[in-house]
């Protein structure tokens, strides 16, 4: 069996989500799924790093899969981009190790959230970036930011609906920067829940614009109740930037 690593890029905008779903095949797995089936002969399974919600994007997501066909690395990339959809790019096949996991052998991850600050509509980023036409205030924005690196219990944070499995994750960084009407959040951690970088997102928004004072949110971090934490940011803004090894 041939293990062969993928580096995939998308626009989520009119699938369900990275995640085949039944019978669905409206998801970015399903899409690679069909067309490796037809590459390969037999029924193929992707394994990704992580779930990326219904409408977010992606600029560097990582699987994997196995087949028995040989095919060189050249040949499996060029027939992915042949047959998937125009919004589904491959940009990198490597045949890996029998053993490599894109999900269990990731070690960090990096999102990336884009905010359009300005009154007026961006007719051109409108189904890539979260529009907020009231001046967000920066400094506030970074300085709520410092709450949310290290280790904590981020229940408050997310829609997960498992309650066996931690809810403990790790922020390594969490950089604020401003450029030309656009907000970048990019936040890399030992792994999100599900919903986790739109809720925090949703909390800098809500203190950029004064309605949260960033003293909440080590106690919203804290009470562990999802009830706490106000605004979720849009999924159209949202882009799984990077996956470490």
């Amino acid at each position: 069996m041939n293990n062969y690593k993928l580096t995939i890029q998308y626009d989520g905008g009119r699938y369900k989500g990275w995640q085949r779903l039944g019978n669905s095949d409206n998801t970015i797995q399903g899409k690679i799924e069909n067309v490796l089936t037809e590459l390969a002969g037999e029924k193929i399974e992707i394994i990704g790093s992580g779930r990326t919600d219904a409408g977010v994007h992606a600029l560097a997501q990582i699987a994997n899969f196995k087949m028995r066909k040989d095919a060189t690395e050249d040949e499996v990339m060029k027939y992915l981009n042949r047959y998937l959809p125009h919004d589904i790019s491959v940009t990198d096949v490597t045949l890996m190790h029998d053993r490599f996991h894109s999900r269990y052998n990731a070690k960090d991850k990096t999102y990336l959230y884009k905010i359009w600050n300005e009154q007026y509509t961006h007719p051109f980023m409108r189904k890539y970036s979260m529009h907020v036409d009231e001046k967000l205030d920066i400094e506030k924005m970074r300085h709520a930011s410092q709450h949310f690196l290290g280790e904590h219990d981020f229940t408050s944070y997310s829609n997960a609906k498992s309650k066996k499995k931690s809810m403990v994750r790790e922020i390594y960084s969490l950089d604020i920067t401003e450029d030309a009407g656009f907000i970048e959040i990019s936040i890399r951690g030992n792994g999100f829940l599900y919903n986790m970088v739109r809720k925090i997102v949703g909390s800098l928004i809500e203190v950029g614009l004064g309605e949260m004072d960033a003293a909440a949110i080590p106690a919203i971090l804290e009470s562990k109740e999802r009830i706490q934490t106000g605004r979720m940011a849009d999924g159209e803004g949202l882009y799984l930037e990077k996956v470490g090894f």
